[in-house]
């Protein structure tokens, strides 16, 4: 396998949700969002440790919010799109993180011979992809590898429908998350009502409650978070993107191998793979099912049969 060449984002700018969650100077919101995944009620915010990937960004990744609390090592994620490769993203974060953890720490031993313990691992992505329906899935990261390779490592990742009006019971316990999934809904609302960027930002911090937590935070860096918010939309803009290009390429492929085998013949694998790319965006939650089938000319049924996705 060729290896590609290594990408250092040193221009990263960070997200909103690292903004809210992420700041010492807002730990309490991280550690309200920790109590409301867990249901648990620590009240010293000073016992969490962040432990975020500042310094260092491999491959053009770098995490949105880790903690240490207690005994446990808390990694969180937001995403705006349904990837499957959470687990993935989850293991190169958290190795760098233990490694660092193992390296600093004056009680770690890895020569020891009593084992040495670490603190528990906890995985979980904050998803708000539009077209994303389930409340709660589990990803594993065994499923990345082949099979005999299965029992030999494993991640769980679960992602968390944040979407406003999904997943109540975290909302509510957590105020600063449940006015954030407000506010992106609220942007996202007036983006397709044709404002831009700024006009959406404007228009959904003045929905808010005066009562919002977050909304004083807001309000004082709105230069920031339009910029913010400019950098995830730029990346929803850009998986629009690729899915165009993969329906013109399925198109295109077909006509060429068209010319190649015969017109019915090049059509049908030209539609082949223009399903093919069509089933991909409705399992990463850009399309819903009745979207892409409507796009592929077929009905819901007929384009699960087709593609082999469930209703």
């Amino acid at each position: 396998m060729a290896r590609k060449k290594s990408n250092v984002n040193r221009e990263y700018k960070d997200r909103l949700f690292k903004f809210l969650f992420g700041s010492p100077s807002r730990r309490s919101w991280a550690l309200d969002l920790y109590n409301a995944m867990n249901g648990s009620h620590y009240a010293d915010e000073n016992a969490l440790v962040f432990t975020t990937i500042e310094d260092v960004v491999y491959m053009g990744m770098k995490n949105d919010v880790s903690f240490l609390i207690d005994s446990t090592m808390c990694f969180l994620e937001q995403q705006s799109t349904y990837n499957r490769n959470m687990p993935a993203r989850f293991f190169a974060y958290s190795g760098m993180i233990y490694a660092k953890l193992m390296n600093e720490s004056p009680d770690f031993d890895p020569y020891a011979l009593d084992l040495q313990r670490l603190p528990d691992p906890m995985f979980v992505c904050l998803c708000n992809a539009p077209n994303w329906r389930e409340e709660r899935k589990t990803l594993r990261l065994s499923d990345a590898f082949g099979k005999n390779s299965r029992k030999r490592l494993e991640l769980l990742v679960d992602v968390v429908n944040i979407n406003y009006g999904r997943n109540k019971e975290l909302l509510e316990a957590c105020p600063p998350l449940k006015d954030y999934s407000f506010f992106v809904s609220r942007v996202r609302y007036y983006l397709k009502r044709g404002m831009t960027l700024e006009q959406a930002v404007d228009a959904s911090l003045n929905d808010m409650s005066n009562d919002a937590v977050i909304k004083p935070a807001l309000l004082a860096n709105q230069a920031e978070v339009k910029r913010m918010c400019l950098l995830e939309y730029d990346e929803e803009k850009t998986l629009r993107g690729r899915y165009e290009k993969g329906k013109s390429d399925g198109i295109k492929k077909g006509i060429k191998i068209g010319e190649a085998k015969g017109r019915e013949e090049g059509r049908e694998e030209g539609l082949e793979k223009g399903l093919s790319w069509l089933a991909n965006f409705v399992k990463s939650g850009v399309l819903t099912i009745g979207q892409a089938s409507s796009q592929a000319g077929m009905t819901e049924s007929e384009f699960a049969a087709k593609t082999g996705l469930k209703l």
